[in-house]
């Protein structure tokens, strides 16, 4: 057969399935797409609680994630050159299969949580990895699979990788949204994944009846397809595909997790906020995608120059938008006075280009031919592994010495060499384009220092900036960005996180609620901090006379240079009894199980920040429980939820409010004032009275701290901010509140 005959009778076949044939492939990818979102934000949620949210746990969950969909997709390339597969059959049974673990993921996870209880972190990571590989090596499979078998009727691999990849792209934006807009709220852990594994058995049989329909199987042999394809399809050295594939995973991934710094900081670590800026950043790569599949179909088919033209434009472009995202975002809600979530099209249209990369790449890199899914499973583990190690290397080192400006300059400067180096490969090489670019970069690099320079001012203050409150220090490190303002004020990730003051005459940072645990415990000898912030609370409770040791859990090692520079508090670190750890404090009790301690205290953040059920849920009560003395108590900071004063008061059998604090404990809470007063009468704090009892003024806070009052279920006009409360009128005044849960997430999803 002939060169023309074997084209023509490809032309016959690559056209015999209709657009609205070829549509149903799209919209069980799309629904494919859905669940598989939904299984990312609710299995790292759940793992989380399992091994902390530190940062190396979540540097190993995301990475594990991500590289097991690439060990997925080149199990997909494998499958898609199978002679005869019926691709949309195989589709299906992988469906089902994802489906089938996901409805018992959750049981499965709490099995590995106990199993694992203690092991050091290497052990942690293999069982992690040995948890998601199957599901992710499933859901990985999908797209390679399905390119190839589009391809055979597209003869374009531009076309079918832009449409596959932005109609799941969009299906996985989508369930962000609704993840949360309602679905983790309404649903919680248990029922997200429920209704994840329900579509996905839906999808799957969907699929399955499809192609009992009658699912062509059409496949030339690779060698004539190739002569079809012998001077009408150019492609660029497959080798460097992988490379530049790899490259725009990097800078993708690696811009997403400075966006949700930024945007964490912004929103004071709400819950749905990262739902929403990778509902926004999946989208906008979807309608990236989508362009790709247009220009492939009608300018790009065969036109290497212009596609490597295209790529390299969208690379230059995206690096630009991405790189203004921050200065942007902060001067928006500062002086626009938007509100941050409109804010969020920026991420779109940044992630838009920077993601529209990799199938105009897979297009210039890629041969349609009867290996195109093989060689797309190849280009998409490339694009993964660039992916993780940007989120690896910025998100766990990088971010660890340089600032939010350096590392965006870095990624802007990568970003550019991607783009000349596409340009280079588009030849013949136009310089007029590159040169107008270089002069826009080196524009954007001398102006980022007043760009950036205040940017977490505003980020923080919004329509406040510029009324007399600002920051004064900013530190940054891998766990977030804590900034201190004029007044002294610490906020850890965008959230008042409390004030360097450790003198009840100073009532700023409510810090009688630190010496009211001298009237709650006669001897206080071993203590536990989980939380240490400004170290204000911790040197109280070190100072404290019965105090023997205290040990301190702190997830973010940042707190310990701004206290090195605050003398009032400084003495900690020299103090042979405070013994400091940086981890996270759930995942250090699980690591612990024999320590016991007299006292616990959790002076810790707001109950509506991500991930902050972790350290007030039911279940973490029992652990706490665990690491309990006879007769010890554990007070946390309820920040006023209602929920979580009812939670903790319905887990032990004794529990005792003091201001917006509850303490908790399996034996009566005595609150006595006398002692009290005898231990604050000589309280000293680095050798220096806390209350000289010869000024009025001292004699005067010292007599207002001993009369809080308390309040009863008769009496409810006691202010609860001043004021002590026992468990029998909690559990009446707060009746018919909802238990907060690690499934139900409390109030972290705007309950």
């Amino acid at each position: 057969m002939t060169s023309t005959a074997i084209s023509e009778t490809f032309r016959r076949e690559v056209v015999a399935d209709k657009p609205e044939n070829l549509g149903r492939y799209l919209v069980l990818f799309f629904s494919s797409g859905f669940p598989a979102l939904l299984y990312q934000i609710v299995w790292q949620r759940a793992l989380f609680t399992i091994y902390g949210v530190n940062i190396e746990s979540v540097t190993v969950i995301v990475t594990v994630f991500m590289l097991g969909l690439g060990l997925g997709s080149l199990a997909g390339g494998r499958l898609s050159t199978i002679s005869g597969l019926r691709a949309l059959r195989a589709f299906g049974l992988i469906e089902l299969s994802v489906g089938i673990f996901g409805a018992t993921s959750l049981w499965i996870f709490h099995w590995a949580a106990h199993f694992t209880a203690g092991k050091p972190t290497a052990v942690t990571g293999v069982v992690t990895f040995m948890l998601l590989l199957i599901p992710t090596l499933l859901m990985g499979s999908t797209l390679p699979l399905l390119v190839a078998h589009l391809v055979r009727r597209t003869a374009n691999v531009g076309e079918s990788v832009g449409a596959l990849y932005a109609v799941n792209t969009f299906g996985s934006g989508v369930a962000c949204v609704c993840a949360a807009l309602f679905l983790m709220r309404m649903l919680g852990e248990s029922g997200t994944v429920r209704l994840a594994a329900s579509l996905n058995i839906l999808v799957g049989i969907s699929a399955l009846l499809i192609s009992r329909r009658g699912e062509p199987s059409f496949s030339l042999p690779q060698k004539q397809v190739r002569t079809i394809n012998d001077g009408a399809h150019k492609t660029i050295p497959f080798g460097m595909g992988i490379i530049l594939a790899a490259a725009t995973g990097f800078i993708a991934l690696a811009y997403e997790i400075v966006w949700y710094r930024i945007y964490s900081f912004t929103s004071a670590g709400a819950a749905p906020c990262f739902a929403m800026l990778l509902a926004f950043y999946l989208i906008g790569i979807a309608c990236g995608a989508l362009v790709v599949h247009d220009l492939s179909r009608k300018k790009l088919r065969n036109d290497l120059p212009r596609t490597l033209r295209m790529a390299a434009t969208v690379v230059a472009i995206g690096s630009i938008a991405a790189f203004l995202v921050g200065p942007a975002v902060s001067f928006l809600v500062s002086s626009v006075r938007l509100p941050y979530h409109l804010t969020f099209l920026l991420v779109s249209v940044a992630a838009g280009l920077l993601g529209s990369a990799f199938p105009i790449i897979a297009h210039a890199a890629i041969d349609p031919c009867s290996k195109a899914g093989r060689d797309l499973s190849y280009m998409y583990l490339s694009n993964i592994i660039g992916s993780a190690l940007g989120s690896y290397l910025v998100g766990f080192i990088v971010l660890d010495h340089w600032s939010t400006r350096t590392v965006s300059l870095l990624l802007l400067a990568v970003g550019i060499v991607l783009a000349f180096i596409l340009s280079f490969l588009a030849r013949p090489v136009r310089v007029v384009a590159p040169a107008i670019l270089l002069c826009v970069c080196g524009v954007l690099a001398l102006s980022s220092g007043p760009m950036f320079a205040k940017m977490y001012d505003r980020l923080l203050l919004k329509a406040n900036y510029g009324h007399g409150d600002q920051i004064m220090t900013i530190v940054e490190n891998r766990s977030g960005v804590i900034a201190v303002d004029s007044h002294d004020r610490v906020f850890g990730g965008g959230i008042y996180d409390g004030q360097f003051n450790i003198d009840p005459m100073n009532a700023a940072n409510g810090i009688f609620r630190a010496y009211a645990i001298a009237a709650m415990h006669p001897d206080p000898r071993n203590v536990l901090v989980i939380g240490l912030a400004t170290g204000s609370w911790t040197q109280v409770l070190a100072n404290h006379p019965d105090v023997r040791d205290v040990t301190v859990i702190e997830i973010n090692p940042g707190y310990l240079e701004l206290i090195r520079s605050r003398p009032i508090v400084s003495s900690l670190l020299r103090n042979p009894r405070v013994h400091i750890f940086i981890d996270d404090g759930r995942r250090w009790l699980v690591s612990h199980p024999d320590r016991k301690f007299d006292f616990i205290l959790m002076n810790t953040t707001y109950n509506r920040r991500a991930n902050v059920t972790n350290l007030l849920s039911v279940e973490f009560m029992q652990l706490l429980r665990q690491h309990m003395n006879s007769g010890g108590i554990a007070y946390y900071n309820t920040t006023s939820s209602e929920q979580v004063q009812y939670t903790g008061a319905t887990a032990f059998p004794y529990a005792l409010r003091v201001a917006n604090l509850l303490a908790v404990s399996d034996s009566p809470i005595n609150f006595d004032r006398t002692r009290w007063r005898d231990v604050l009468i000589d309280y000293r704090i680095d050798n220096q009275l806390v209350f000289d009892l010869t000024r009025p003024t001292d004699r005067a806070t010292l007599e207002s701290m001993l009369s809080l009052p308390q309040s009863t279920r008769e009496d409810t006009a006691v202010g609860l901010d001043r004021s002590i409360e026992d468990r029998a009128s909690l559990l009446h005044r707060l009746q018919g509140v909802r238990l907060i849960t690690d499934d139900n997430m409390g109030t972290e999803w705007g309950h």
